[in-house]
């Protein structure tokens, strides 16, 4: 089987090697030119499967692994598939684990390690694909999509990255490692490939992609902004072609500067007041509203002026004296004159006075205390009265006799 197996590969690649024109040809021109070539050669590389005709009237065409092989080998930019399709590998895995795992049970080594070399062939073939899918991205990104000329076309190659590196993300993430550790088992070489091998190429993977999907995103931005450009650009030819006398006029001098220019904010307009426009009515009473706000405030502030103070000699104001007062005035001087003691209620009685008893004697007491110190000392006065019958302490005061020391 084997021996087969190297007989078919050694006439693929005999093949591939005396016909490399023929496939370059093809690969770059995307079809064979069947005029130029033999027939019989062009039916010798389909039956070993490097060309194909997609239709009855369609020209010849390369294989997909073909073509794959090329593109994976010449690092050229022109490969823009990724294979993001992680969950089958995973699967794979699975399957060709439990086959090793199985041989190994029942002693079939030879079996054992053939399903240990096809399973590590698969891991490496799936770092591999991962690795060539980071190269094509930053590839890619290097070259800003060179292979194709507008920008439009720029921008969907763009989003097109943008989805794959999503997807690709999307798959790393699904990856279960603690399944395939506890598929490993105690197996040491089993952990160690599926793993820290493949552990360590996925964390590598994923912060590369990181790095791509920011470099995109930052890609993206600057091709949005060229695209504007070039669309103001295509519009102003638009607009020269159809109005060849065109010229600029001075935007400075404009009283209403075009929205492309005018990057200011707007200020207020001058207004006027229009007495004849009933609309403004409101606006016109909320005014005079204002205005006699004002007028009021203006008056207060003259009230608060500055007034001139007369300081000529002002008229003398005679207060006449409460005639009780008088009264005990007149016995005060009554007795300085006369030199004698005399009690109240005799100089009431004598003059008749007709004010109340009690409210006289009060108002001596209070002459008296009225005087100051020195006038008081020539001044003796004596009360006259009992002691409260039921509580001590309280003297009741029936006359007062106001002497000289």
């Amino acid at each position: 089987m084997s021996q087969v197996l190297i007989q078919a590969g050694t006439k693929l690649l005999n093949a591939l090697g005396r016909h490399s024109d023929l496939i370059m040809q093809a690969y770059i021109n995307g079809s064979v030119k069947e005029r130029d070539h033999s027939p019989k050669v062009l039916e010798q590389l389909v039956q070993l499967g490097v060309l194909w005709r997609p239709e009855a009237q369609s020209e010849l065409r390369l294989k997909s692994a073909v073509r794959t092989l090329l593109e994976g080998s010449l690092q050229d930019e022109r490969n823009r598939t990724i294979n993001a399709n992680i969950g089958a590998s995973l699967a794979s895995l699975k399957t060709l684990t439990e086959h090793y795992k199985e041989a190994l049970h029942y002693n079939k080594y030879n079996e054992a390690a053939a399903h240990m070399g096809d399973l590590t062939e698969h891991v490496y073939q799936l770092s591999e694909s991962l690795s060539n899918s980071v190269r094509v991205m930053f590839g890619r990104i290097n070259n800003e999509f060179g292979y194709v000329s507008s920008v439009e076309a720029k921008i969907r190659e763009n989003e097109l990255a943008q989805g794959q590196v999503t997807d690709l993300l999307a798959q790393l993430e699904c990856f279960r490692f603690d399944e395939l550790s506890e598929l490993a088992g105690s197996n040491r070489e089993l952990r160690h490939l599926l793993v820290v091998s493949l552990q360590q190429r996925f964390a590598k993977a994923a912060q590369e992609l990181s790095v791509v999907q920011a470099r995109l995103l930052d890609l993206l931005g600057r091709f949005r902004e060229f695209q504007g450009r070039t669309r103001l650009l295509k519009g102003f030819l638009l607009h020269m072609e159809q109005q060849p006398d065109f010229a600029p006029g001075n935007y400075a001098n404009l009283t209403n500067v075009p929205v492309l220019f005018n990057q200011s904010d707007a200020i207020i307009a001058n207004a006027a007041p229009d007495v004849n426009n009933v609309e403004h009515e409101a606006d016109y009473q909320n005014i005079v509203a204002s205005l006699t706000h004002v007028h009021k405030r203006q008056t207060k502030h003259e009230d608060t002026k500055p007034v001139d103070i007369d300081v000529t000699e002002q008229s003398t104001l005679s207060l006449e004296k409460d005639p009780l007062q008088q009264a005990v005035e007149a016995y005060f001087c009554e007795v300085i004159d006369s030199g004698q003691p005399k009690t109240a209620l005799d100089y009431f009685e004598e003059h008749a006075l007709d004010f109340d008893p009690e409210v006289w004697i009060y108002q001596v007491i209070g002459g008296y205390q009225a005087l100051n110190d020195e006038d008081k000392q020539f001044f003796a006065l004596e009360s006259h009265g009992n002691n409260d019958k039921v509580y001590t302490g309280n003297f009741y005061i029936n006359d007062i006799t106001l002497g000289l020391r």
